[in-house]
Formats: C-alpha cells, structure tokens, sequence
C-alpha cells in the first residue's frame, strides 16, 4: 500500500499541516466478500488495488512521558517501490461536530536504508507486522480493507499468522487543516456501507 508523499504547500512563514480524517470498523472474513461488492459499486475504482506490506513501529524514548513513534513500512509485492517513513500526531477528539477523529501525519518515500538510518538516530523497533488487503478510492476519500498478520520469528515475513478472523476496514482522507467538512463526505459514504460494515470515530487511548 504505497501511500503518496504528503504535498508540503508552501505559505508566507512555513507549510500547512496536513491532517488525516480517519474512520475506523472491522469486519469478518466471511462478510469480505460482500463488503468488497459493495466497494466495487460505490467507489472510482471497481476493481481494488492490491497490496502485502511490511510496517516496523519505532520509538524514541526521551524525557517525555511517551516515546516518539515513526513507522516504516514497505511493499513486498513491488520490487523497487521506495519504503515508506509515516508519522502520526494525537488524535483530536474534542469537537463533537467533527465526525472523523483527526490527527496530524506526515508520510515521505525513502531510500532503502531507513531502518538503518532510524536506528542510528537512537530508535528501537518495537513491533513489527505484515499488512495485506485491497484498496479503493472514492474522489479524495481512501478505504482500505485489510488483514494483519503476526510475524512469528523476527525479521521473517515469510513466518507468518493471521492474529485475528476479521478484516480492519478504515476510511480515510488527507487534507490540510481545518478542512472538517470532508469528515461529513466521510460519514455521508460510511452510511452506504451499513450494515455491513459500521465504522466510527474511535478513540485508540480506549483500547489501551
């Protein structure tokens, strides 16, 4: 899943903060099916994107009270696609109004060496999985269903299981901020996915 560098749009004084909207839901695998017809018939692209992508979480303990968090991430099914270096802020929950949690994310293509380079910088990974899934799109809107997999032996993607018997399902857009009428876009297109799939704003320090 090759996400696009983030678009740095240069402004008198500095760049805009680019924001993504994010709604979350799951569903089982034997619903797949049906949740991928549906995609198919609501989104730009009737026949989804594949993707099998490897993610390596890495913190950086300091001072602070929590680590910083980058995530690295490459694709296993597209020799020479460039790895991928994501960060992503707090969530935003306050604004009842808003109907997608919000939180500020950077996402750049690197060179191959990135997990060197993290490690060097003081970094330790903390986890790592594989990612494997179908991805649609629907004007700026992105829905990816996807499965994770536990790696069993460190560094080998080829030793792997799936840790649950559901696909996560998440709506996305990118967009600078302040931009929250596209989280009513995002809740208008999750309604046409009901029942099959609910998805919500959900809160990650909930599941903690």
């Amino acid at each position: 899943m090759e996400a696009p560098p983030v678009t740095m749009m240069p402004v008198t004084g500095g760049t805009i903060n680019m924001m993504e909207y994010l709604l979350q839901g799951s569903v089982l695998d034997h619903s797949l099916e049906s949740l991928i017809h549906r995609l198919r018939g609501l989104c730009d692209n009737m026949e989804p994107e594949t993707f099998l992508d490897h993610e390596m979480v890495f913190l950086l303990k300091g001072q602070q009270a929590s680590p910083f968090v980058l995530r690295a991430r490459r694709s296993m099914d597209r020799a020479g696609a460039p790895w991928h270096l994501r960060y992503l802020g707090q969530p935003e929950m306050g604004d009842k109004n808003r109907h997608a949690l919000v939180r500020n994310c950077v996402d750049i293509a690197t060179s191959e060496n990135l997990t060197d380079f993290l490690m060097e910088m003081g970094f330790r990974m903390d986890h790592e999985f594989v990612a494997k899934g179908h991805l649609f799109r629907k004007g700026i809107m992105k829905v990816v269903v996807y499965k994770i997999f536990r790696i069993l032996v460190p560094g080998n993607t080829d030793s792997t299981e799936a840790l649950s018997l559901s696909y996560l399902v998440e709506l996305s857009v990118v967009a600078p901020a302040g931009q929250d009428m596209v989280s009513d876009d995002m809740r208008n297109f999750a309604e046409q996915l009901k029942p099959l799939v609910h998805l919500e704003k959900i809160d990650p320090k909930r599941l903690m």
